[in-house]
């Protein structure tokens, strides 16, 4: 009987253990390799903590203010770092649309200066106004000042370079020439 109940107790113990191994198929491990990789590309390469001044932000900013109808204040908004140049070309299907100079940079429609929602804080998401008031989603596109100061929003294809380029054809060529 104490055999019996040695033996019962050895298997029962060989069970758990097993029963809380779990196998791994490749995706699980997959998945598991790549979150390692990335906490340590993060943790050898952290984001930026000495980015003083952000150029999205102020196109943001600028941008409230030229849709709001306050051109005025958009344009004579004080940038506290030299903005780049920038050139785009604007594309529909396979015709040039418009090229110009970027003041600064090119920004995203759905980039805005605070969240849309408090779910971040919370289990509910009550949703936030924009800085004009209003609520929704933007037009998937993107918007840029020219060197003019004109405001130019695109919902379509566009090339975007820091590369000074000119557009006489209706087919873009672009060469590169490294000094």
């Amino acid at each position: 009987m104490k055999k019996f109940i040695c033996l019962m107790l050895v298997v029962v113990a060989m069970l758990v253990m097993f029963a809380g191994c779990e196998f791994e198929d490749g995706t699980y491990v997959d998945t598991v390799n790549t979150q390692k990789t990335a906490a340590d590309l993060q943790k050898n390469q952290p984001t930026p903590t000495d980015i003083e001044y952000s150029l999205e932000r102020y196109n943001l900013i600028r941008r409230a203010y030229w849709v709001n109808g306050q051109r005025e204040k958009a344009n004579a908004l004080p940038c506290e770092i030299q903005k780049p140049l920038g050139y785009i070309v604007l594309f529909s299907g396979n015709t040039i649309v418009g090229n110009f100079v970027v003041d600064g940079k090119v920004s995203s429609l759905n980039s805005f200066l605070t969240p849309d929602s408090e779910e971040y804080a919370s289990s509910y998401s009550e949703w936030l106004a924009d800085v004009d008031g209003s609520y929704g989603e933007n037009d998937n596109g993107i918007f840029f000042f020219d060197t003019r100061g004109n405001y130019i929003e695109w919902t379509g294809t566009y090339l975007y370079t820091d590369i000074p380029m000119e557009i006489t054809d209706p087919v873009v060529k672009f060469d590169v020439v490294y000094d």
